[in-house]
């Protein structure tokens, strides 16, 4: 079946490599990314939904109707945030975008990019473990939650923060330890899951990896 997939985060390095990758595969018949400002890429399979205020999706509700996956790789750091404040861009802003989803589009996959760590003793390890228990209790299709650890981009990206060409060479030696995928992988792991799903609800990066051989 063909893929028609919503993507939020393209002007963030993990929606990017994703982005880039989805638009490779042949079984993706289009990609509809949802961000605040554009992401720098144009393919015939694209087309971008601007959104200034995510808690704002009246004007837009309609165009989220027909997709099979919903891919959200939108995030920020939690560093120098205060909890309410992180749990408003994290949690609640995910989950209104997904019961905005599940009004139009209910027969579709949502996959939630969290990270490795959830639902650990940090402040954001919580946020995040509730936002995946919070997600997975809505009825869509199914729902899955995807935890990466290190992450290496794909050819040309252009949103790759400074720190992760400094520190690019770690990635290898992470993979030994099953801590690294590369977006590629990530990307093809989501595909495989919206197109024949999984047994596991939470994916490792273990879990990722493999999948993306698949």
């Amino acid at each position: 079946m063909s893929q028609r997939i919503i993507l939020t985060g393209a002007t963030g390095m993990v929606g990017e490599g994703v982005l880039l990758t989805l638009l490779d595969q042949p079984e993706v018949e289009t990609v509809l990314s949802i961000s605040r400002r554009p992401s720098g890429h144009a393919h015939p399979k694209l087309h971008e939904l601007l959104v200034p205020d995510f808690f704002d999706l009246g004007g837009v509700e309609e165009e989220l109707r027909g997709y099979t996956a919903c891919f959200f790789c939108a995030g920020v750091s939690s560093v120098g945030m205060k909890e309410d404040a992180y749990t408003r861009v994290t949690h609640d802003l995910t989950l209104h975008l997904a019961r905005t989803l599940l009004r139009h589009s209910p027969e579709a996959t949502f996959c939630y990019i969290s990270g490795a760590g959830t639902g650990g003793k940090l402040m954001w390890a919580q946020v995040k473990r509730r936002t995946e228990n919070d997600l997975l209790a809505l009825p869509f299709r199914a729902a899955y939650m995807f935890r990466p650890g290190g992450l290496k981009p794909v050819k040309g990206q252009r949103h790759v923060p400074a720190v992760y060409r400094w520190f690019s060479w770690l990635i290898p030696l992470a993979r030994l330890f099953n801590y690294s995928s590369t977006l590629r992988e990530l990307a093809l792991a989501l595909l495989h899951t919206a197109e024949h799903g999984t047994p596991k609800k939470v994916l490792e990066v273990k879990d990722i990896n493999q999948l993306a051989k698949q």
